[in-house]
Parts: C-alpha cells; sequence; structure tokens
C-alpha cells in the first residue's frame, strides 16, 4: 500500500506492507468553495449575529486587522482583498496590520510579505507583538481565575479589532480561530503563562475539538470580549489548503458556528485502539519545526495503545526552536517522567513549558519515532524521541515487538484529523 504523508511542501510518499493490518484516517473531504472571495464578501455583508462589516465602521475609525503569523497556513491572499474592500471607506492610515505571533519568533520581514503580499505591506502599518515587551501592552481586565489579562496597547486603542485565521482541531484549546487572534496572540507572556499553566494543560477538558469547560479556551473567550468591539473573519480549509467555509461575525457566534462545522469534518472514530500510528504535521508551514510536530504527535496519541508507537513525519526545516524554553527543557531532561515531576512540582512557569509537558506526556504513553530531513540523530535522541530514517523499516522493526498481528494506523494529514475511540 502506497501513501502519501503531508509533509514539507512536496509530500512524502511511504510503501506499507500488503499483509500489514492499516487503517487510514482522513478528514471528510469537503471541496473547496468555487467563489472563495465571494463567499466572503456575502459573510461580511449577512455576518453572523451582527451587523454588515461596514456598518461597524465610520471614516474616521481606527481599525486592527489581526491576522495569523507565518506558522500558519491562512490564505490570505484571497482573504485581504476581499475584506479590505468592505473597509475600504475607512483611509489606508487609519488601519493597521497586526501579527498575532503570541509566543512564537517575529515573522522575518520575507515572510511577512508572503503571508501578507507585498501590496499590504507597502500600504498600512504592520506591527509583530512582541510578549516580552511589557511597555507594548496594558491591562484590559482580570479573569475570573484571576489572570491579568496584558493586551498590546495599539490593538486596544482601535475603535474595531477584525479577528482574522482558520478553525482546525487545537490539541489543548479545542479549536484555532476566535478569540485566541486577541489571546495568546496579541499577550504579554505573563498572561500567556498564566493561562498555559501546568494545571490546566493537566485538565482532562483541555483537549481537542473541546470548548466549554476547557479552562483555557473559556479564559480564551473572556480576553477577547476584554479587548474591546471585535468582529471575526475566520474560514475552515481543506487539504488542499482551500477555502471550504467562511464565517464571519460576532466573535464568539461565529467561532461556534465555524467549529460545528469543523468538528463534523476532522474528528474520526475508531473501533480500538492502535500498536502502532503513523502521522505527519500537516506539512507547510505546521511542520516547520519540533515545537509545532508535538501537534502531530498529539493527534496520534489519541489512538495509540499504552506503550504503543508513534511515527511522526515533520520536516522540522527550522529546527528545534528557541523562542522559549522548550528545547531547554526537553534537552536537559533526564526522561519525560522526570521533566512532568519538575513541571508540576511547582515554582515559576516559563515560556513554552506546556509545550515539554505535552510533549513528555505523549512520551510516556508510548515510544515516538521521528522522521524528518532537518534534525539530527542527537537532536532528536536529546528531544526524547527516536531517530527514523526509513519509515517503512522503522515498521517492519517495530512489527517485530508487537506482534505479526499488530493494527496500524496512518494520519496523513496529521492534525488535521483528530481521531477517538468510540462511537
Amino acid at each position: 500500500m502506497k501513501v502519501r504523508l503531508a509533509y514539507g511542501k512536496e509530500g512524502l510518499r511511504i510503501d506499507l506492507p500488503d499483509d500489514l493490518h492499516v487503517d487510514v484516517i482522513e478528514p471528510k473531504y469537503a471541496e473547496g468553495l468555487p467563489r472563495p472571495a465571494h463567499a466572503i464578501r456575502h459573510a461580511l455583508h449577512r455576518p453572523i449575529v451582527s451587523e454588515p462589516l461596514a456598518a461597524h465602521l465610520k471614516p474616521t475609525d481606527t481599525v486592527g486587522i489581526v491576522v495569523n503569523d507565518i506558522t500558519r497556513a491562512t490564505p490570505y491572499q484571497v482573504i485581504l482583498p476581499a475584506l479590505l474592500a468592505e473597509i475600504a471607506h475607512v483611509a489606508d492610515e487609519r488601519i493597521t496590520f497586526f501579527v498575532a505571533t503570541g509566543t512564537h519568533r517575529p515573522d522575518t520581514p520575507d515572510e511577512v510579505i508572503a503571508l501578507l503580499g507585498a501590496d499590504v505591506v507597502a500600504r498600512y502599518r504592520i506591527v509583530q507583538n512582541d510578549a516580552n515587551d511589557r511597555d507594548s501592552h496594558a491591562l484590559a481586565g482580570t479573569t475570573d481565575s484571576g489572570n491579568a489579562i496584558w493586551i498590546h496597547r495599539d490593538y486596544l486603542a482601535c475603535d474595531l479589532r477584525i479577528l482574522t485565521g482558520f478553525i482546525e482541531p487545537h490539541f489543548f484549546a479545542g479549536f484555532s480561530g476566535g478569540g485566541k487572534a486577541c489571546m495568546p496572540g496579541m499577550a504579554l507572556l505573563d498572561t500567556i503563562l498564566r493561562n498555559h499553566c501546568p494545571a490546566n494543560i493537566d485538565h482532562p477538558q483541555a483537549t481537542w475539538a473541546v470548548t466549554r469547560g476547557n479552562p483555557i479556551w473559556e479564559e480564551v473567550r473572556a480576553a477577547a470580549q476584554m479587548g474591546g468591539p471585535s468582529f471575526l473573519l475566520n474560514v475552515a480549509l481543506n487539504r488542499d489548503k482551500a477555502i471550504t467555509a467562511v464565517f464571519a461575525g460576532d466573535v464568539e457566534q461565529a467561532h461556534a458556528r465555524g467549529c460545528a462545522f469543523v468538528k463534523e469534518t476532522a474528528m474520526a472514530p475508531v473501533a480500538a485502539p492502535y500498536d502502532i500510528v503513523v502521522t505527519s504535521n500537516s506539512g507547510y508551514p505546521l511542520d516547520l519545526n519540533l515545537y509545532q510536530a508535538v501537534k502531530g504527535m498529539s493527534a496520534a496519541a489519541q489512538i495509540v495503545k499504552p506503550g504503543g508507537s508513534i511515527i511522526l513525519a515533520a520536516e522540522c526545516w527550522d529546527g528545534v526552536p528557541d523562542h522559549g524554553r522548550y528545547k531547554e527543557l526537553l534537552f536537559r531532561a533526564e526522561s519525560p517522567q522526570a521533566l512532568l515531576e519538575r513541571i508540576r512540582a511547582g515554582g515559576p512557569v516559563v515560556q513554552d513549558v506546556w509545550q515539554a509537558q505535552i510533549h513528555a506526556l505523549i512520551c510516556t504513553k508510548a515510544d515516538v519515532h521521528l522522521f524528518s530531513h532537518h534534525l539530527s540523530d542527537i537532536d532528536i535522541e536529546k528531544a526524547m524521541l527516536t531517530p527514523c530514517r526509513d519509515i517503512g523499516r522503522t515498521i517492519d522493526a517495530l512489527r517485530r515487538r508487537h506482534g505479526p498481528d499488530a493494527r496500524v494506523a496512518v494520519l496523513p494529514e496529521g492534525p488535521q484529523t483528530i481521531p477517538f475511540v468510540g462511537q
């Protein structure tokens, strides 16, 4: 059997033995909209629980358009022309684009151009969030759990904020999109750390496709409300990164509608856990580094047996990123269990501890084998993973361990498919 995994920009084809019991688990395919720009304009004219976008704005208003950073494949070359046409009565100098980096590194100038287009970069002010710069943030309020919500000052100063992005399942916030553009996207590091604290990451509701009752998502929703008047423009995408649906209007209601749509296509039930799960990290740009690749590991972990094996294919051209403490936490850990004990022991919460925590949790459930053209065996081993240079040979070796009747699942699109055991 030949299977194509989403890997980098080109994909990766693997050959699986014909006698192998394999289930290929993919999201339900949704066709791309034939006229996506028209669909966006229609959604902005007839938004969900909201007046049309143009009705929200006077020519004298200031507008903040929040966009994803380079780690997300949001098709802004399609979205932005339609969006900007709707607010053409607002002068260019009154519109600011905010790159919602959260805790990620800043986009390079070339990456910003690739993301937004040269014309947008030339015409409009571009501000990238720096979560470490306290002076550029202001207190918007405090949540019921006591988290002080510090958001970028310039974002808060806008008369209207337009939150953009695409909706997909998220491994601890339930779904991407919605208020995540505000927090963590435009938030101060202290605010993000408190939201992503070990207790929240350990919470049973902090998982794929769960919003209500998820302490991380609930606080994201509250932060977006504190940020002031906002309007949502989110899309859903298929494996070809084509727009399949548009959700615009009230941030909470439009996002809920989008999450329901995505859940129908992305969630896949299986009858029982598997001995071996092969996964990707959705290809470019999500598989740019090991930090992001934890999402593909997490998707596979939903259906692997305790003591089973995960094979992850992620290009990782950006390596093991140094934008926080993820690399340091992994490389200094004696074992996954030791790392978890250290994280849960208390003390200061540091940047990216949440990713290291989930990484370690997965490694205590299953052994993880990483196929990457850009990471050395030494770095892979320091990250508590096993190097894989040939997926077929690795599967053969794992079959000898798990037995000739080992059950194998393949997630070609990685975290675009969220499998679960049950009906």
